[in-house]
């Protein structure tokens, strides 16, 4: 199916599913018992889950394929939200010019700061990589907010005004990004006995934009041009030998990661119409790097599942306080609850670093290939304990 193998297209389909049922698999819980805590189904975490396993996926075919380590990919990030705010402030509301200009703005910068990065390899890119992301960090956070010439308005953060222009806004249309008239906030909640789902216009648009992206980091990939990037990966000084010059290889693939960032900024401004300096920042250049790394680097789906981990880590653990604990933990007796509480409190609220910090460790130390080894691994032994179980019975089995 669409020129994909049986293997990638299951891989496909598996991630399709998933992503449109994400509103049930992600609420398993009843929305009024303990656990609900855990929910993860509502829209605003569900839209983060796929734009930055926008980001990852983007993020992935640079460093799983090259093996260049970019800490500066939020600089294209952060490109890509203020792009499709302003397409918001001058023309309209409409998401797919803002969409399309923050793409086209990311892939001019990427080629850019590609051009001169990939001048240098090893960590000596990594830097140059950081060092252009805190620059752009810098000048949007102070330099390009001057009231002359103002851009990024600075820590304020760009957003849209009434007297801002938006040429073909019309009073039918609705005041937030829309999708030729429908809101991206636009929620139908469907409620079946003590569950609740709710199906977002806006999560299913990134949604299929996901699914898109998916499909064409799949082809690249499998393509001769994802070949010659394994190649720069596995040698590139036998690759030099061959007469072959990897530059415009890897440029192109930094020049394609950055177009997935730039897409993941504007639709992080297509559901919320704020682009702020933060978005360009060292540390979140750092957590898409955790992300592929924690997934899985250099496969396909591995980007997709770090980024779901670390943000549902970040939303959802973060959330859990004292209060929390002691209605988990009141069936035990009032010592020991509170002792429970006391034990468990560092882990959760604001300490949710310290938990995902560990299970990172584990990962790396146990599972080098991240989740998806892990998924590789239980799949292996579910297969190799079945095909025991059946040795066992055809051994107890009397002879005829």
């Amino acid at each position: 199916m669409l020129g994909l193998d049986k293997k990638d297209t299951s891989l496909l389909i598996i991630v399709a599913i998933l992503t449109l049922l994400a509103p049930f698999i992600l609420n398993p819980f009843p929305a009024g018992s303990a656990m609900a805590q855990f929910n993860a189904g509502y829209p605003d975490l569900m839209q983060r889950f796929v734009i930055f396993g926008i980001f990852a996926i983007g993020f992935n075919i640079l460093f799983g394929l090259t093996g260049y380590l970019s800490f500066g990919h939020a600089a294209f990030l952060g490109v890509g939200s203020y792009s499709a705010v302003w397409m918001f402030k001058l023309l309209s509301y409409n998401v797919i010019p803002a969409i399309a200009l923050s793409v086209v703005v990311a892939a001019l910068f990427s080629l850019l700061i590609g051009y001169v990065s990939l001048r240098r390899s090893g960590i000596y890119f990594s830097i140059l990589t950081l060092a252009f992301a805190q620059m752009s960090f810098a000048l949007a956070y102070s330099v390009l907010s001057n009231p002359k010439f103002n851009l990024t308005n600075g820590e304020t953060g760009l957003q849209v005004y009434a007297d801002d222009p938006q040429i073909f806004h019309r009073a039918s249309l609705p005041d937030m990004p829309h999708l030729f008239g429908l809101s991206m906030r636009s929620t139908y909640k469907l409620d079946l006995g003590a569950w609740s789902f709710d199906f977002n216009v806006g999560y299913y648009l990134c949604a299929v934009i996901m699914m898109v992206m998916f499909y064409l980091a799949i082809r690249i990939f499998r393509s001769p041009f994802g070949m010659m990037l394994r190649a720069v990966k596995s040698n590139q000084q036998r690759m030099n030998y061959t007469g072959l010059n990897p530059r415009p290889y890897t440029l192109a693939a930094f020049v394609i990661s950055g177009m997935y960032a730039g897409l993941a900024g504007g639709l992080m401004a297509a559901m919320d119409p704020l682009a702020g300096a933060e978005r360009m920042q060292w540390t979140a250049s750092g957590e898409v790097v955790l992300m592929t790394i924690l997934g899985g680097a250099g496969t396909l789906i591995g980007p997709v599942l770090g980024a779901g981990f670390i943000k549902y880590f970040e939303n959802i653990f973060s959330k859990i306080n004292d209060t929390i604990l002691h209605q988990w933990f009141s069936f035990l007796p009032d010592g020991i609850e509170d002792f429970m509480v006391f034990i468990v409190h560092p882990f959760i609220g604001k300490g949710w670093h310290l938990t995902l910090g560990i299970l990172f460790m584990l990962v790396v130390i146990f599972l080098p290939g991240g989740l998806v080894e892990g998924g590789q691994r239980l799949g292996k032994w579910i297969r190799n304990r079945g095909k025991d179980t059946a040795e066992a019975e055809t051994k107890q089995e009397p002879a005829e």
